[in-house]
């Protein structure tokens, strides 16, 4: 990785943002006002190559078979922040060390659907990284050029329905790999602090 994508990745993040949501693209449907989100914290890995590391989890899970995802999870007791989750999920998932992990700091949080406020926490990491998947739980690892996603003509919107209602959400195509909702609407968060910090 050049030092001039770690200083980009260093500036975007300094600047103010605002949350997401999956939301974003479906502003008719309502938010319970008393919603009790719980926090997690997600892993956006960018190599020294300049890719974006990411997993497609199991088809035996019960929730989220088979979609694309970031390594992370939801906070544990004895996690002291989402970053520390995010750290800790991606030694769990994929073999990741946080010995290895260079954070450069965090997205605001996400909002999902299915009611957890997710923190993308933007780390760098090295190119001949040996990962590990976690059996039962992530049944590849792989990884897309970080230009792919940071080009905004790239993503797509898409809809299907959701619990009685057509929902939209972001897509990211890469190959054989569909990245789609919460994971495909924080890459695009990222592209867009990018964009801000190079103007």
């Amino acid at each position: 990785m050049n030092d001039g994508l770690r200083k980009d990745l260093a500036q975007a993040l300094s600047q103010a943002g605002r949350p997401s949501s999956d939301y974003d693209l479906n502003p008719s449907v309502p938010l319970p006002s008393n919603r009790v989100l719980r926090s997690a914290g997600v892993l956006i890995a960018v190599t020294h190559a300049e890719t974006v590391v990411l997993t497609k989890r199991s088809s035996r899970l019960k929730h989220h078979p088979g979609q694309i995802a970031f390594p992370g999870g939801k906070l544990d007791p004895g996690d002291a922040d989402a970053t520390s989750a995010a750290l800790r999920e991606a030694d769990e998932e994929i073999g990741l060390r946080s010995s290895d992990v260079d954070v450069i700091g965090t997205l605001s949080p996400h909002e999902t659907v299915t009611g957890f406020s997710v923190t993308p926490v933007v780390a760098t990491v090295p190119s001949e990284t040996d990962y590990v998947p976690e059996a039962g739980e992530v049944d590849e690892i792989f990884e897309v050029p970080f230009a792919h996603v940071m080009d905004a003509r790239n993503y797509q919107i898409e809809g299907r329905m959701w619990r009685g209602q057509r929902r939209q959400y972001y897509t990211v195509p890469y190959g054989p790999y569909y990245i789609w909702g919460a994971t495909a609407r924080m890459l695009r968060a990222l592209a867009d602090r990018m964009t801000l910090g190079t103007n």
